[in-house]
């Protein structure tokens, strides 16, 4: 199933009576600072979406919105979301002379984790699948950056375009916007001992069938003044540069985040996926660090936690897969507060396949949902006090040839005005003890307690 690619300068659009296009054009610019880029455009407000690869090979970000996807209350997400791009795309022109992926037209934005589950008012601004095209999108990609500019238009004029780029540079850059600091007020743990009792009793019923359930929880800070959405990636780049940094904003609300596991990337037809479970935090010093590593390898609630995170993923990528290739075993990925058990997976997807249709078979993994899934999901929807929302599920951005990169949306947090809701969960097994499980997510809080200015 492939992608359009749009039509190229020299060719005709076949434009029907009262109908609207796409048109699109890429340029290649001089190096400025992403993330002045997504500040400075302020205007655009509600409708800003910011993203950073691991490696800092890939950052995107999108201002305005030339095109919305939002979508409520169906079952299937994925095929629809899928279906109304490719439609999207079909009534095109696209000026584009550079083969990279993330340029040109694309699709930023995220799913809810389940969309069976009733929505709460914390989440009322974004849709069980919320994307947007943006107008402007830098694109830096390997140290290269580019401008697309997008827009809908009844007419095809090529001078409407050069006149949206024009724009861009009349733009002018303000470097000093990120050192506002802002005091909190008060931390409010949501429910934590009722957690802890669901945690309690998901344990003990845990059987043969059932082997692990993910629950999490909501921690609400309450700040002093307006949370900058700015200020926040800026830290999450400097303490986590080695995650994936992601911002998606609704109205006055901000979903933001640094997650350090992929669900899913597309590159041509070579795809790449992460297994990502079993924890132990870091040590105070390199001999105790290495010591907590090499315990997390040893130990038989993870590794089996982890397992089955492989057999999951390994499974739903040989059904869409010519090839997968998997290691043996895991080894360590080391964040700044957590240690996790890795395990890379890279694959040859088959030309009649889409990454939206490899993402609906993965969500959630194990490491997020459960093993099996569908009991997992509904012992979540009945015992788990929280509307998960984004948290913990596929976020991220499809270009217009089919090439993209989503990731699991934890170590995140709701922004909303002067307060925040963060989330962290844990992977609860038949060996599990609640209050390590409960230390655990306090552990994972961290990155997000800092980023907004709750924790040093």
């Amino acid at each position: 199933m492939k992608y359009s690619k749009g039509l190229l300068v020299d060719d005709k659009v076949q434009q029907g009576k009262g109908s609207s296009i796409l048109i699109s054009k890429v340029i290649k610019i001089d190096p400025r600072d992403s993330l002045a880029f997504f500040a400075n455009y302020s205007v655009y407000k509600g409708k800003r979406f910011f993203w950073k690869d691991p490696a800092s090979k890939n950052i995107l970000i999108g201002i305005g919105s030339c095109k919305e996807i939002y979508i409520n209350k169906q079952k299937d997400l994925y095929t629809a979301v899928d279906q109304k791009w490719r439609e999207f795309l079909k009534n095109s022109r696209i000026i584009n002379e550079f083969n990279r992926i993330g340029i040109g037209p694309t699709l930023f934005g995220g799913f809810s984790f389940d969309p069976e589950k009733p929505k709460t008012e914390l989440w009322k601004l974004f849709a069980d699948a919320h994307f947007f095209v943006p107008e402007f999108m830098l694109s830096e990609i390997n140290g290269e950056q580019f401008l697309t500019v997008n827009m809908v238009t009844d007419i095809i004029n090529e001078k409407k375009i050069e006149d949206k780029v024009a724009l861009f540079f009349q733009h002018k850059e303000n470097m000093d916007i990120y050192s506002k600091e802002n005091p909190l007020i008060k931390s409010i743990e949501v429910d934590g001992e009722k957690w802890k009792k669901v945690v309690g009793e998901v344990i003990g019923n845990l059987n043969g069938i059932l082997k692990k359930v993910v629950l999490a929880r909501e921690c609400r800070l309450i700040f002093k003044e307006k949370i900058s959405t700015e200020f926040v990636l800026d830290r999450l780049i400097k303490e986590q540069n080695n995650s994936y940094i992601f911002a998606l904003e609704a109205e006055d609300d901000c979903f933001v985040g640094a997650s350090p596991e992929r669900l899913v990337k597309k590159v041509g037809n070579e795809v790449f996926s992460t297994c990502l479970a079993g924890s132990i935090p870091r040590g105070e010093d390199e001999e105790s660090d290495q010591k907590l590593g090499a315990k997390l390898l040893a130990d038989k609630k993870n590794r089996t936690e982890h397992q089955y995170v492989v057999s999951m993923i390994q499974s739903a990528m040989e059904m869409f897969c010519e090839k997968v290739d998997i290691p043996e075993a895991p080894i360590l990925m080391k964040m700044r507060d957590i240690q996790h058990l890795y395990t890379p997976v890279k694959g040859i997807l088959k030309e009649t396949e889409s990454l939206m249709e490899l993402i609906k078979l993965l969500h959630p993994t194990p490491a997020l949902g459960g093993f099996p899934k569908e009991m997992a999901l509904q012992k979540i929807r009945t015992e788990e006090q929280l509307d998960r929302g984004l948290y913990g599920a596929p976020l991220g951005w499809l270009d217009y040839r089919g090439n993209g990169e989503f990731a699991v949306s934890i170590r995140s947090g709701l922004i909303q005005k002067n307060e925040a809701s963060i989330f962290a969960g844990c992977g609860i097994v038949e060996s599990s003890d609640v209050e390590s499980e409960y230390k655990e997510t306090a552990i994972k809080f961290r990155p997000m307690q800092r980023a907004l200015g709750g924790k040093k």
